[in-house]
């Protein structure tokens, strides 16, 4: 009876361990798109994706902000100020300054919301290809927005950047997370998965 009881306080205390740690995630790669392509209904419906999946994966109490330039809006100045970490514990960067310079994001630390890796380049399908709008230095990426995010047409597109810092060379936009390439063939999400991705974001906790 004893050992039973230990074995339940045991597993307590696991699950309790995990949760504590989920509670900190303030950084993740959606798991999924809401199904169109680069329009989430501009950057209020693409917050709201990062809200509704965090607090899907039991994350809740935060606030969530896409990682998105839009308009007059740069993605850099809509995250807060970190330190972001990932459904692991592990640290992403500890300021806007960071992440935008020697940051630690990389294939194995872009976790998405549930703490599993997401699909990079050599995978298939290939899921690197994130969507940013932004340039390097996380601002606005012009004519690289899908609209601010209300389109998934032909005629548009949106800066993407490489989770998993692999391209097709070894030049900086090749291995940048924020700003590698457009999307080509428009901001669909066929034409998204046609280069490596899946219409997938970064999204950060501002607290």
């Amino acid at each position: 009876m004893n050992n039973r009881i230990l074995i339940a306080a045991a597993i307590a205390l696991a699950g309790t361990a995990v949760t504590a740690q989920d509670s900190n995630m303030s950084f993740f790669i959606t798991s999924e798109n809401p199904g169109n392509g680069g329009d989430f209904g501009g950057l209020e419906g693409a917050d709201a994706h990062c809200a509704s999946l965090a607090e899907a994966a039991g994350v809740t109490g935060k606030i969530w902000r896409a990682y998105l330039s839009a308009g007059a809006q740069n993605a850099r100045d809509r995250i807060g100020t970190g330190p972001w970490i990932n459904a692991a514990g592990e640290t992403i960067a500890d300021s806007v300054d960071e992440l935008h310079g020697d940051n630690n994001l990389t294939k194995e630390t872009a976790l998405n919301e549930h703490g599993e890796p997401v699909n990079g380049r050599g995978d298939t399908p290939n899921r690197h290809d994130i969507l940013t709008g932004s340039t390097p230095e996380g601002t606005v990426a012009e004519g690289m927005t899908c609209e601010d995010w209300t389109s998934n047409a032909e005629d548009t597109a949106g800066m993407v950047g490489h989770h998993d810092r692999m391209g097709l060379d070894d030049t900086p936009p090749s291995k940048s997370w924020n700003s590698s390439h457009s999307s080509r063939g428009g901001c669909g999400i066929e034409a998204l998965r046609g280069t490596g991705g899946d219409g997938l974001i970064y999204c950060f906790a501002t607290n």
